[in-house]
């Protein structure tokens, strides 16, 4: 019989059972999710570097949920600030936490979205049947970033460092190093290797293009701060947040960047620091931080089994690119779209919307281009806007203004609220946004399970 006879009388498989758009056969699914408090840059966690704050989220976490050690397949770990010597941080929490030594580990980076990319690949990873247990997040220490020594010196000092330096080469390096004033080392400048724009200053030329007024950039910061007080106040946030054991004996049981006081009025009051005729201010502007978060996802099988109660799972996640030398932050308004269509749902579908607040001005740019018809005409080739959201579905518990940005760990701390917000409330669906350096951008569609 040939091959194509053969094919012929092959049974016809059972039709398949009908899958929601955006919903897997195996569904991987967050069953909790913690954090460390945030705290500013240089203070509480100054000696505490970014594998520390992730073993004290991942130990908090584990302690929380009661997972069997056993039972973890692997952690996925995100991270922008990596240490040089130890850039698998994943690996290095499974190893001080004293985790099976079967639990593997990967770390990897997307900028502010790094959080984030662990997230959805452990999420990934379960639903392609490859593990059943995935512990996924990020931290970041920028008290603890690496001092650039210029390469020149890298260069000259080779030989010495490896040990075959004659006397010579040792009088050749000092005179490679003259003068002694370019072999300082030099203050960290987060700036797009493309552009050379920090951040901060194209985001003020966001803010322009898009005719943002400084006083609603004041607003959304001082909404931010009270919204995440009155969270902390409430107790919304004690499920989430594991206190820290600083080194002296020292604990840090809150963020401590939250102002409960602070107004718009008072904001406005502070000076522009990224131009001298901007709108961008410290107070309405993401400050330095430490911190970290990790959340716990396994396959909806698994956590029945375990008797751990499913909060929520991903819908759908997109990841786009933009020219970092148009406008470099615009990602979310390109990316929360895709993440929407790709669920099958509609913007007025969604009951909460948390964006990333790396500056008052990007989220409001953001905002402004899906509320505008010839944008999403433009950009995102449909036929009128995405639609306009409601402030009050907005950001509910404050954003990265107030509790801060540890790079890394903004989209595991963005997917532990949410996904606790919509298991809390009874609440359907939420989307999420980040904005990332070199023009990216992150979104993601969470349900509740």
């Amino acid at each position: 019989m040939s091959k194509k006879d053969k094919m012929k009388e092959a049974p016809k498989a059972d039709k398949a059972p009908a899958i929601l758009p955006g919903r897997p056969a195996r569904r991987a699914v967050i069953v909790g999710g913690i954090r460390t408090p945030f705290v500013r840059a240089f203070a509480e966690y100054l000696k505490l570097d970014t594998i520390a704050l992730g073993c004290a989220a991942v130990r908090g976490l584990l302690e929380r949920t009661g997972v069997p050690r056993k039972d973890i397949d692997a952690i996925v770990w995100g991270g922008v600030i990596l240490p040089g010597l130890a850039p698998n941080v994943a690996r290095e929490i499974a190893l001080d936490l004293k985790l099976p030594p079967e639990v593997e580990g990967m770390t990897v980076t997307r900028a502010c979205a790094s959080g984030l990319q662990a997230i959805t690949l452990a999420a990934a990873q379960i639903e392609r049947g490859e593990a059943d247990v995935v512990i996924a997040g990020g931290s970041d220490s920028t008290s603890n970033a690496e001092l650039k020594v210029p390469q020149k010196v890298v260069h000259a000092a080779a030989p010495i460092a490896f040990g075959k330096a004659t006397p010579g080469d040792v009088l050749g390096m000092l005179a490679q190093l003259m003068p002694l004033s370019d072999i300082l080392p030099k203050m960290p400048r987060i700036a797009e290797r493309t552009t050379g724009q920090v951040m901060g200053e194209a985001a003020e030329e966001m803010a322009k293009r898009n005719e943002i007024p400084r006083a609603a950039q004041d607003e959304l910061a001082a909404r931010s701060h009270h919204r995440a007080a009155e969270a902390i106040a409430s107790g919304r946030f004690q499920d989430e947040v594991v206190p820290v054991e600083a080194p002296g004996g020292r604990w840090v049981h809150v963020d401590t960047i939250v102002r409960a006081d602070t107004s718009a009025e008072r904001l406005s009051k502070l000076r522009p620091v990224f131009a001298k005729d901007g709108t961008l201010t410290a107070g309405n502007s993401t400050p330095l931080t430490d911190g970290a978060a990790a959340v716990l996802l396994m396959s909806e099988e698994k956590a029945r089994a375990l008797g751990l109660v499913p909060l929520a799972a991903f819908r759908s996640w997109s990841y786009v690119g933009v020219d970092p030398g148009d406008q470099l932050l615009m990602g979310p308004a390109i990316a929360m779209p895709r993440a929407l269509e790709r669920a099958g749902l509609a913007l007025s579908d969604i009951d909460f919307v948390d964006i990333h607040e790396a500056f008052a001005a990007q989220v409001l740019s953001v905002l402004k281009m899906m509320a505008s018809d010839a944008f999403c005409r433009t950009r995102l080739g449909r036929q009128g806007a995405v639609g306009t959201v409601d402030v009050d579905r907005l950001n509910v518990h404050g954003g990265s203004i107030a509790l801060g940005h540890p790079f890394g760990a903004t989209g595991a701390r963005m997917v532990t609220t949410l996904s606790n917000e919509l298991h809390r409330t009874g609440k359907q669906t939420a989307l999420l946004g980040i904005c990332a350096a070199g023009g990216l951008g992150a979104a993601a569609v969470l349900e509740r399970v």
